[in-house]
């Protein structure tokens, strides 16, 4: 659980929040997603969502559809699913990283409403379950971290993270010879991280915030050093760093996602990859409140 200053702090910027400043992207702004370019080779991922205002990314492969993460409501899922022309009752499994209530709070609903079984570690649905209201669930796998889950031939590797959850994990997945990260929320640059880097396709990478702007910015000293501390998150210069350095030739694509709204911004994240690593693959962005374009492997 988040220490209680800071789930204090979280939940005061919720309450007095206007909606509608929510948003790096708007929706007028976003790329639309064409039902076509989900045929897809091996793979394809689609972040339905990314930030602190709610995560949830949807992977297909040849024999499995997944969601990883349930920070966004049910209808969003619904209807940013069916706009590309796929059912949520279809998806086979949900894949929770951590106990945050924006990667964790309508995982129960999903359940209820979609059938979909959730595979989760112990100690982050023990943590969700006490801080927030989940409903029954009567379709849970737990494992531990580190260990995989296999969905077919879907094989998903979970990863440990020093990020400030309860038993958090990173995920990826591998299909068709092809391996994807889903790796956000991850306290800081760690061995594991380093070597798994090397051996993906595609990537969806935090890179949360930018230096200047977080110390200069309106968070409250604690959560600023919550932020940039071991079990926080990356930077873009850390994220960055660690593509140019750990990131194979075999890499076509990272999505750099939960961009911070307050202590980033897209533009900025961008150019800070492209100067550190060049163009030795593509860059895409995640949206906070939009659904980004098929992304293929």
């Amino acid at each position: 659980m988040l220490p209680s200053p800071l789930a204090d702090w979280i939940r005061m910027k919720t309450r007095h929040s206007d909606p509608a400043q929510l948003s790096f992207w708007s929706s007028e702004r976003a790329r639309p997603v064409q039902e076509t370019t989900l045929a897809t080779p091996s793979m394809t991922a689609i972040c339905l969502q990314s930030g602190s205002s709610g995560n949830c990314t949807y992977i297909e492969t040849k024999d499995a559809k997944l969601l990883v993460d349930a920070g966004i409501t049910a209808i969003q899922v619904e209807r940013r699913l069916r706009e590309l022309g796929r059912d949520p009752h279809s998806v086979d499994a949900l894949l929770v990283t951590h106990d945050h209530a924006d990667h964790a709070r309508h995982m129960g609903v999903y359940q209820r409403k979609f059938g979909i079984p959730i595979h989760v570690t112990s100690g982050c649905l023990e943590a969700a379950s006490r801080s927030m209201e989940l409903g029954a669930m009567d379709d849970v796998h737990t494992f531990r971290p580190g260990q995989c889950v296999e969905l077919g031939d879907t094989r998903v590797r979970s990863i440990p993270t020093p990020h400030d959850g309860t038993q958090g994990v990173a995920f990826v997945v591998a299909s068709g010879g092809k391996r994807l990260g889903v790796l956000t929320d991850l306290g800081h640059v760690f061995d594991e991280l380093r070597s798994v880097i090397g051996s993906l396709d595609a990537v969806i990478l935090e890179s949360n915030y930018d230096p200047d702007m977080l110390s200069r910015g309106s968070y409250p000293a604690f959560v600023k050093q919550r932020i940039r501390g071991p079990r926080g998150h990356l930077s873009n210069e850390d994220a960055a760093e660690l593509l140019r350095d750990h990131a194979s030739n075999r890499l076509r694509w990272a999505c750099l996602a939960h961009l911070s709204e307050e202590n980033n911004d897209p533009e900025l994240a961008l150019r800070v990859h492209r100067r550190i690593v060049g163009r030795r693959f593509a860059l895409r962005l995640a949206g906070r409140h939009a659904a980004t374009e098929a992304m293929m492997i």
